[in-house]
């Protein structure tokens, strides 16, 4: 195992994020709260912003992606790199979407490639990393809607201890918070209110492509009884009457793929 070499004093780091929590809530757009981090993680530890996005409401898609609605992006960004992304993204599966999504922790890219092995045209993106002297990029999912991106011309599992990688997870987290209150005034935090259960979930998802009852406890592995029993919590939860409303209300919260 390679033991990483710190880019940059623990103490240090650490307070300035203290310093960007305590701050952020006076930035006004999402171009301050992005250059705000960018100073953070670039005072000695070579860490550039790439940019923060909002998750859509499809696993890994792409419709209503904007720049400068829910993606945003630093100037760091080497100069015509988006472009190229941006063209090249659309009807093409999206290996860092797809993991940010299902992830609740920060990840490399250089890790995601190991998770996924992307092989023949899933390999675009890295090759457009190449292009552009990106080695490597650190993806911080933040509350289930966000990500924020770092990148960096080395590989970061050789300079980014794990220390220093939860105190940026950290900082990303206060970023997306204060991007969700200024690209949508009078939210207060990220998500939705409801909280269901991962089979309430699995449920919903199944009713969503127009399964029965009886396919969902096949599918499941579940009783009739107890299927019925997470269908209507989650209907209770989501304040519906019957299983099409819960799978369109779900489906609007964004709580269901």
């Amino acid at each position: 195992m390679v033991r990483a070499v710190p880019l940059a004093p623990i103490a240090g780091l650490h307070e300035r994020v203290i310093d960007y929590a305590g701050s952020v809530h006076e930035q006004q757009t999402p171009s301050d709260v992005l250059n705000a981090l960018h100073d953070i993680t670039t005072k000695g530890l070579a860490l550039p912003v790439l940019g923060a996005a909002r998750f859509p409401p499809k696993a890994a898609g792409w419709d209503g992606a904007q720049l400068g609605d829910s993606i945003f992006l630093h100037k760091a960004v080497p100069k015509g790199w988006w472009e190229e992304y941006e063209a090249l993204a659309r009807g093409k599966f999206r290996p860092l979407l797809f993991l940010a999504q299902s992830s609740m922790a920060p990840f490399t890219w250089a890790e995601a490639k190991q998770v996924l092995e992307p092989v023949g045209i899933d390999r675009w993106s890295d090759a457009l990393f190449f292009k552009y002297g990106i080695r490597d990029a650190l993806c911080c999912p933040v509350g289930g809607q966000w990500v924020v991106v770092f990148w960096s011309r080395k590989i970061l599992s050789k300079v980014l201890e794990s220390k220093t990688r939860s105190i940026i997870f950290a900082a990303a987290t206060f970023a997306a918070l204060r991007l969700e209150q200024v690209t949508h005034p009078g939210r207060a935090r990220l998500g939705s209110s409801v909280r269901l259960t991962p089979r309430e979930i699995a449920v919903l998802r199944l009713i969503s492509t127009g399964a029965q009852n009886r396919e969902v406890v096949e599918a499941l592995r579940l009783g009739a009884e107890t299927v019925r029993s997470h269908l209507k919590k989650a209907q209770a939860k989501l304040g519906v009457r019957n299983r099409a409303h819960a799978v369109a209300e779900a489906l609007r919260q964004n709580l269901i793929p």
